[in-house]
């Protein structure tokens, strides 16, 4: 007897995902946090690293929000050029070791900040199709 009440979805396109908005308060919160520390040793360097963890995966949706968004704007379009520069930035930082310290995960809420000022930047953009 099968009782399992998860659905596997197909959905190679991200469009499922396209229509959940991100959850951006509790991240502002850790964002902010994270870059008031000052004491390199006030947590465990397994803390750091799910903390790293979490800012990472959060990162890598809002650089998806960002390149949809970008991708409707023309490709020689001043804010989708800025938004290619930033998600090139991006997925460096992101394919670097994530490591257990106050400068990488610092690192990574740096980032988070940055794609979201790029994606309120990209939406208070006029929306024209893409060329």
């Amino acid at each position: 007897m099968h009782t399992s009440s998860h659905t596997v979805l197909y959905d190679p396109d991200g469009l499922i995902e396209a229509e959940l908005p991100l959850d951006l308060e509790p991240y502002e919160c850790l964002v902010k946090a994270v870059l008031a520390w000052t004491d390199e040793d006030a947590l465990a360097t397994r803390d750091y690293e799910q903390i790293g963890l979490q800012l990472t995966g959060h990162a890598r949706a809002v650089a998806a929000d960002v390149r949809r968004r970008a991708n409707q704007l023309p490709k020689s379009s001043g804010p989708r050029a800025l938004a290619d520069v930033v998600l090139r930035e991006a997925e460096g930082q992101l394919s670097a070791t994530l490591e257990g310290t106050v400068r990488c995960v610092q690192n990574r809420a740096r980032l988070v900040r940055a794609l979201y000022e790029r994606l309120d930047r990209l939406e208070a953009a006029p929306v024209t199709q893409a060329v």
